[in-house]
């Protein structure tokens, strides 16, 4: 019976050494995983390895991605790059570990990464999305992070359609303070304004339609112009030089369908409108007409803060524009203002009209000078028609400004 034993002995401890020699050791998860080198199309992952394995295997997709779905690429070093993706994308990523052909780790924490923007191209390319203005589907107007909205206190009027309003800037460069009308502008600077109506204002839900993005460009110190047509499909704007007329149809806030023949201008129609003595220039962003809280923060802090706007210390030194629409105004200011931006950028010395009459509709020239008071009665006449040729303003709108038109007749019948 003893023999037995020890026989039993011998084996049991014979059988425990093996299994103590077939042990495998546990296969570590990576650690501090990080991304680095990030571009438009690549990026360089790294991470730690306690198991110094020399084997690894890296998953990675867009974010959100269910594990086993992904994309995979196996590496021997602690570091590999991620070729052919999407700018302005963020990818989740993973890493195992494989310390034999049958032990590997468990997948790391996922690192998320978001690849860099295409920086807004200077050029008058033959589509829209190649100028690189806007992020994601075109439709959405997500104003790519190389850009900046702009919005002005008191707006030109072009047949109740919004507008939103961009500037591109060169990378490290800024607008530079000049004074209180437009700044300074560097070189390859891009300005945009995309024109669009809503179905219905009173359900913003139910989308849009836009109608066009215009665009200067300041090349060699000159501005260049340039227009580009949205397609029915809402995917792509293609520059048109030459100008058409679209057919639109909103429901405004009070209910009523309005149907109109927008017109996008051609190229002569922008430089009659943005000449000063034979030169294209912007006629909106001057510093004054940003100068005013939007959602309690002044527009011109909030620039200078994010380093756009140089050459001035705040707001307060800028002085104010008149909104046309804010009643508790004085009605001269009010009118004044509304024809400055509506009308003055022809009727001002060195404009598209200077030799074909004799106002100055500037805000800051004085009532004496503008010649208001001696052409009353012809611009009454001609801001209330809509026979072409005869109107005003001469090119831009279609139908008449009826909140405009009434706060114009309102002022000149005080001039009386």
């Amino acid at each position: 019976m003893k023999k037995y034993l020890a026989l039993a002995f011998v084996f049991i401890l014979f059988s425990c050494s093996n299994d103590d020699d077939d042990t495998v050791e546990a296969c570590v998860e990576a650690t501090n995983i990080r991304a680095n080198n990030i571009t438009t199309t690549s990026a360089t992952i790294s991470w730690d390895d306690a198991n110094e394995a020399g084997s690894y295997t890296i998953e990675y997709g867009l974010s959100g991605f269910t594990v086993g779905s992904g994309t995979t690429v196996n590496a021997s070093l602690t570091s590999t790059e991620l070729l052919n993706l999407a700018p302005e994308t963020t990818y989740d990523v993973y890493v195992q570990v494989d310390c034999s052909s049958n032990n590997s780790s468990l997948y790391s924490e996922v690192l998320s990464f978001t690849t860099a923007t295409l920086p807004v191209i200077p050029e008058f390319r033959p589509n829209l999305s190649e100028l690189n203005l806007f992020s994601g589907d075109l439709s959405d107007l997500n104003i790519s992070s190389k850009a900046f909205e702009y919005q002005l206190s008191t707006q030109l009027f072009t047949d109740y359609a919004h507008k939103q309003r961009i500037i591109a800037l060169p990378e490290n460069t800024s607008l530079v303070f000049d004074g209180d009308g437009l700044p300074i502008f560097p070189d390859n600077t891009v300005i945009a304004k995309t024109f669009y109506y809503n179905a219905d204002e009173r359900d913003l839900a139910l989308g849009r339609t836009i109608l066009e993005t215009r665009i200067l460009i300041k090349i060699n110190g000159t501005w260049e112009t340039g227009d580009y047509k949205w397609n029915a499909e809402q995917t792509e704007a293609v520059l048109d030089l030459t100008g058409s007329t679209v057919p639109v149809t909103w429901i405004d806030e009070s209910g009523t369908t309005n149907s109109i023949n927008y017109e996008i201008p051609s190229n002569t129609d922008c430089f009659t409108c943005h000449s000063s003595f034979g030169n294209v220039v912007p006629i909106g962003p001057k510093l004054r007409s940003m100068n005013f809280d939007i959602n309690g923060v002044n527009q011109l802090n909030q620039f200078i803060s994010n380093g756009y706007l140089t050459g001035v210390d705040n707001s307060s030194s800028v002085r104010g524009f008149p909104n046309w629409e804010d009643t508790s105004l004085s009605l001269e200011d009010r009118a004044r203002a509304y024809m400055d931006i509506n009308c003055a950028h022809c009727h001002i010395p060195g404009g598209h009209c200077e030799n074909e009459s004799t106002l100055d509709l500037a805000f800051e020239t004085s009532l004496e000078d503008s010649n208001i008071v001696e052409r009353s009665f012809s611009i009454d006449y001609r801001i209330s028609t809509d026979i072409d040729g005869i109107g005003m303003p001469f090119i831009g709108t279609t139908i008449l400004h009826t909140e405009g038109v009434q706060l114009i007749q309102d002022y000149l019948n005080t001039l009386d």
